[in-house]
């Protein structure tokens, strides 16, 4: 829109259209976690999370997930019109409220210390600074645009405004220099100084669509690149002026259409990391069931436009990607519909979304590991639903990311990134770890 390990109490294998298909009927066990190593966790941490969820930075802490990461993606930050990045206490614009004003008390803070009403930091922000100090290994960086607030990144990467553009999102987040909103004393010069290590350019998508609304040019593939390129030069100078590094990554697309139209492997010379989007390949919208973040394509699949995590690294790697700087992106939900068959366990058939806590069609992986139904998963092509003869939910369990953690060691590839973290309960990131150590 993102350990421990499953075992299987039950097993039973069944024949099925697609492929071998391993049923589990039941799993528990555990594993303690321990400090990260090796290749790249990113986990992306949500700015509305800590209201309906009432998932804050703390649950990062408790669950062990900030144990087990190496990086957390603060999302999002907005771009206005005029290509520059600002922060706003405005619905649907911004919320500098969740970001960096709101004070937690002892109870639900990191560190245990409830916040100062007048401190110059405090919300999520605050909160990221706290963990840093408990996980030393955790680099957090800012995630610009995203679904939602990537209408105007087309015009941030004009050659006339890109220089401005990112001096003004290095000045936000980097420098952290805040403005001061409404009567809430938060803010401030360097008043986040230190909040992050890096920039994360989640531009969706360069010349082509995505959220309606979205400015789409010719030049975005072009622009873009000259849009990392003014990133890096800015960070690194930025960086040697106060003795830091910073890095900067980018959120990339799947579907081939889009990497042609958009990405120019020119772009890896700028960046630390990329995430390939390894999921919403299919959505409830759609009138037949189908797997949202499959690993391989089934050559059963129905689907006219088709789509697979391995597909989306062949095609990087063939463009000229350097392996190590992709990491691929697992989800931490999952797709749903009902009124579905009870035909090939649930798979390829018609549906209408399922009911989901906050849309039609989506639910976390935590509320659908506890839905009743059996899970079937596909052992050939690395895929995982859960189907109780009505309603059928595609998604990541700790086995699946396992497996995709052992194709990005096949691969030589950099990492595995889960949107979102507040859809796990630590299970998901501690089979990242696992799978990649």
């Amino acid at each position: 829109m993102h350990r421990r390990i499953l075992l299987a109490a039950g097993v039973a294998v069944v024949a099925c259209a697609a492929a071998v298909i391993v049923v589990v009927m039941a799993t528990t066990g555990s594993r303690p976690t321990a400090e990260p190593e090796g290749a790249r966790r990113i986990g992306y941490f949500q700015q509305s999370g800590v209201y309906a969820r009432g998932f804050t930075v703390k649950q990062l802490d408790a669950t062990g997930m900030a144990a087990n990461l190496t990086q957390i993606n603060y999302a999002f930050g907005n771009i206005g019109e005029n290509g520059l990045c600002f922060v706003a206490q405005q619905a649907g614009v911004g919320d500098a409220w969740a970001d960096y004003q709101m004070r937690y008390t002892a109870d639900g803070s990191v560190n245990g210390s409830a916040d100062d009403f007048n401190a110059p930091l405090a919300g999520s922000f605050h909160q990221l600074q706290e963990l840093k100090a408990k996980h030393p290994q955790l680099k957090v960086y800012i995630s610009l645009g995203g679904w939602t607030w990537s209408k105007y990144l087309s015009n941030a990467a004009l050659p006339e405004n890109r220089a401005a553009a990112v001096a003004s999102c290095i000045d936000l987040y980097i420098k952290g220099n805040l403005p001061k909103l409404g009567r809430e004393p938060q803010g401030g010069q360097g008043a986040a100084f230190g909040v992050f290590d890096g920039v994360d350019i989640d531009w969706e998508w360069p010349g082509s669509s995505a959220q309606p609304g979205n400015v789409i040019r010719p030049e975005d593939k072009a622009n873009f690149v000259a849009l990392l390129q003014e990133f890096r030069t800015q960070l690194d100078a930025y960086g040697a002026s106060v003795r830091r590094s910073y890095g900067l990554s980018a959120f990339l697309p799947a579907d081939s259409a889009a990497i042609d139209a958009g990405i120019d492997p020119a772009i890896f010379a700028s960046l630390t990391s990329a995430t390939i989007q390894g999921y919403d390949f299919a959505e409830a919208s759609e009138p037949t069931t189908n797997h949202q973040s499959q690993l391989r394509d089934p050559a059963g699949d129905p689907a006219a436009d088709r789509h697979s995590v391995a597909g989306a690294v062949e095609k990087y790697l063939a463009l000229g990607a350097p392996a190590q700087k992709l990491t691929v992106g697992i989800p931490g939900y999952g797709r749903g519909w009902t009124g579905v068959p009870d035909v090939n366990h649930g798979l390829y058939q018609p549906g209408t979304p399922a009911p989901g806590r906050y849309e039609p069609g989506v639910e976390d992986f935590t509320a659908i590991d506890k839905l009743p139904g059996t899970v079937y998963r596909d052992t050939d092509n690395g895929a995982v639903w859960k189907f109780d003869g009505t309603t059928f939910w595609s998604y990541d369990d700790p086995d699946l990311v396992a497996t995709k953690g052992r194709f990005v060691q096949e691969r030589g590839l950099g990492g595995l990134a889960l949107w979102s973290l507040d859809g796990d309960d630590g299970r998901l990131v501690a089979a990242m770890r696992d799978s990649l150590l």
